[in-house]
């Protein structure tokens, strides 16, 4: 059986890019900087108003996985795409960025490839419209016993949570990895995702061994201001992190704490700033780092993401690392 340091469940999505100015967005009623969801008939609108494409294999714990694979760790991906071109690109190009696509695409069936039309602002900030597509059936008979039950450390994306087989998804897989001895987490995805599954994420959180979330997220979370909201958060979760935008990152373990310093970067594109935030965390956290170290490598994670277009690393990150003295 394989043995996977890191395995992330998430939505298995195709990026696609256009850079767009603020008055394109205001025409085709996009809320800038935010995530929405979108129909079919929207997505296919979106899709056909973008003028200079680029696509690659996106979702947010996919991007943290590529992360952790350039980092040389040994990473699996449950997720669901369907057996159509963007589906067979996606599956493709994870394997060949060393992350193991462990469900074949999927063929027949009515859904197609999950994918997230990104508008990119001059001043770097992007507007994410998802059509959720075949992503939105992920479910429990997606999650082998023998991939969720062989993860050093589970990592699970929020947004599974809009959909009810997602959820059921999620508990299987914490349970397998928790009954093998491994470690589970989530990150919080973004405040509406969090408005939306309140009372279920607070449950949640309860039964994990990290959560990382920003501090918006956090405060939506236990509906209070930060520092209440994460001193609430260290009694309920096992490990604590708090990012927040150009500020320093707050990372809490019992009564453990660190406050990771950040240098701050003008974004080229800030997609991906979180996703390898916690791909630099976690491999902090695989490795044994201490809480301040795990917390800086987050950090040079995400300022070499937001450095150039799209939302996963393209420099060798393990080098930055030692550039920073991090190993």
């Amino acid at each position: 059986m394989k043995s996977y340091q890191v395995v992330g469940i998430g939505n298995a999505i195709v990026d696609v890019f256009s850079t767009a100015d603020d008055s394109f967005l205001d025409l085709m009623g996009i809320h800038k900087g935010i995530m929405q969801l979108v129909e079919r008939e929207r997505g296919e609108l979106l899709y056909g108003a973008m003028t200079n494409r680029q696509q690659a294999p996106g979702g947010s714990v996919a991007n943290t996985l590529a992360g952790l694979g350039n980092l040389g760790l040994t990473t699996g991906f449950i997720g669901r795409v369907h057996d159509d071109a963007l589906g067979r690109f996606y599956a493709r190009t994870m394997a060949d960025e060393g992350t193991d696509f462990v469900n074949p695409p999927v063929p027949g069936g009515e859904l197609p490839t999950s994918r997230s039309m990104i508008f990119v602002a001059p001043d770097g900030e992007r507007s994410m419209n998802t059509y959720l597509g075949i992503s939105s059936e992920l479910g429990p008979d997606d999650v082998s016993d023998s991939v969720a039950g062989s993860a050093e450390i589970l990592f699970l994306e929020g947004y599974l949570y809009d959909k009810p087989k997602g959820k059921q998804a999620f508990e299987r897989a914490v349970d397998l990895c928790h009954a093998a001895g491994g470690k589970a987490g989530i990150a919080l995805s973004d405040p509406f995702c969090v408005d939306r599954h309140r009372d279920d994420f607070r449950r949640l959180v309860k039964s994990l061994d990290y959560v990382i979330g920003n501090e918006h997220e956090w405060a939506s979370l236990y509906q209070t201001d930060l520092s209440t909201a994460l001193e609430q958060a260290s009694q309920d979760a096992g490990l604590v992190v708090c990012t927040r935008s150009g500020h320093d990152v707050i990372v809490v373990r019992g009564d453990e704490q660190a406050v990771v310093p950040v240098r701050r970067v003008v974004p080229v594109d800030a997609t991906g700033a979180g996703d390898q935030f916690a791909a630099g965390f976690l491999y902090g956290l695989a490795t044994g780092q201490s809480l301040a170290t795990s917390g800086r490598m987050g950090c040079v994670a995400a300022a070499e993401v937001i450095s150039h277009f799209g939302a996963r690393p393209e420099t060798d990150l393990k080098a930055l690392f030692r550039k920073e003295g991090l190993i």
